[in-house]
């Protein structure tokens, strides 16, 4: 590097933004995220012991994952490198890896790896990565946003330490902002600033535990603020609001499969409130509302069933009307099929029958149709004795008549139990009606 390289990096250095400047170098000034890295875990003595193994941390932005591998990076011993899966190509992870083969015999020295947003790689590039990790070559850290266990071949996850991140607690978003506020050199120190305090709750609340996002609005509240006559800026709610504006809600892969668990359950436990809320998050993240009303129609049958026949009628209208109407309108249209679902009878007698007939159809034998139940039309049946004895119910009483349906083997299993709630109380009744038939005869 010469001297117009440093004098390149010192002016960026100080222009960068404040969420760069004030990334943490040590371990020491590393704030959240104790379970992962406290004093005492097994990571924090393999950062200390420079013992570490491939690692993949994975969790939401603004959290410390980078932070941290540029922290391991300080400390290990290892030569280190990083990519971009944005822009990296596998001829690059090749070239990486040759000169990292060759650094480990000639000089006997391990190469750490980062790769940021891994999840961005192809499979043909995670592929590419494997054997160097198997073999110990390089030792990897991987940092996503996106659930590895998705969006990470399984065999690269399975050689590496997966761990998960947690977003900030307000106290740690403060301790940083408090921290940048009083640094002279990579701070705001040298600025005469006073906040509100509903000014400083607005941003950490508003930061949603993501630091990037509190340090980017604190530096855009003191730096749009004039000072006044004592050069002091005084950070009001006002300006709070107007720097943090609106915030854009995390949603990624594994955001996505919590939200719509979320709106399930809530559903499946009748509370229409928490449903709506769930609904709201997934439409304001973008989420596309044909998923969600597909998931509404498996609910009516997996989660209400019988209990209410009609439901399975609202879901499917309502995916038929979004597929129709669109956002945003489609919003009413999956708010009235959520709040219905979510406040009729319950019951799961009918997934819980299909699970048990389709488990004896891959455990036992694939037993023959009773004759009496086998199709008689074509030429040549009847003489096979297709069709013979059976008995058509809408010739007797009530329209039925016992006879047995099942394979002889399985006569007398029962898959359906019906449930006592809602319209499948009504079923239950008349399957008990017919069982009495069936006994007198």
């Amino acid at each position: 590097m010469d001297l117009f390289e440093d004098l390149l990096e010192e002016k960026l250095g100080k222009s960068a933004p404040l969420a760069l400047r004030m990334r943490p170098s040590s371990l020491e000034e590393f704030v959240g995220q104790e379970k992962i890295v406290g004093e005492g875990t097994l990571l924090h003595k393999a950062i200390k012991e420079d013992k570490l193994h491939s690692l993949i941390f994975w969790g939401p932005p603004g959290t410390g994952k980078t932070t941290l591998a540029n922290i391991i990076a300080n400390l290990t011993k290892a030569h280190f490198a990083s990519i971009s899966a944005v822009t990296s190509s596998v001829a690059e992870i090749r070239r990486v890896i040759a000169e990292a083969k060759q650094r480990l015999s000639i000089q006997g020295r391990k190469t750490t790896l980062l790769i940021d947003e891994i999840h961005r790689f192809n499979k043909a590039q995670q592929d590419a990565l494997l054997p160097a990790v198997e073999e110990g070559v390089i030792v990897l850290i991987g940092v996503t946003t996106e659930n590895p266990y998705f969006e990470v071949n399984p065999p690269l996850v399975s050689r590496s330490r997966v761990f998960q991140f947690e977003p900030l607690s307000n106290g740690d978003i403060e301790e940083i902002m408090e921290r940048a506020l009083k640094d002279q050199e990579r701070g705001l120190g040298g600025w005469k600033v006073e906040f509100q305090q509903p000014a400083l709750k607005h941003i950490i609340k508003s930061a949603n535990g993501d630091a990037r996002l509190a340090l980017s609005a604190l530096e855009a509240a003191v730096t749009m603020t004039s000072p006044d006559k004592k050069g002091i800026r005084e950070i009001t709610l006002v300006i709070a609001e107007d720097a943090v504006q609106k915030r854009a809600l995390v949603y990624g892969e594994d955001a996505h499969y919590d939200a719509i668990s979320a709106f399930i359950k809530s559903m499946r436990g009748s509370d229409p409130d928490a449903a709506l809320y769930w609904l709201a998050r997934m439409i304001y993240a973008g989420e596309d509302p044909k998923f969600i009303a597909r998931r509404m129609v498996i609910f009516a049958s997996e989660d209400v069933g019988n209990a209410d026949p009609q439901a399975l009628v609202v879901a499917t209208a309502a995916a038929q009307a979004v597929q129709f109407v669109g956002l945003p309108e489609c919003r009413l249209n999956l708010a009235q099929a959520a709040t219905y679902l979510a406040t009729v009878p319950k019951s799961n007698a009918a997934i819980k029958g299909i699970d048990g007939a389709l488990k004896d159809v891959e455990e036992k034998r694939a037993y023959q149709v009773p004759k009496h139940l086998r199709d008689s039309h074509y030429p040549g049946a009847k003489k096979l004795g297709h069709g013979k004895d059976y008995r058509y119910p809408h010739n007797f009483p009530g329209h039925y008549v016992p006879q047995d349906y099942l394979p002889t083997e399985l006569k007398d299993r029962k898959y359906y139990f019906p449930s006592d709630s809602g319209y499948e109380r009504k079923i239950a009744e008349y399957l008990k009606r017919l069982r009495e038939i069936e006994h007198e005869e």
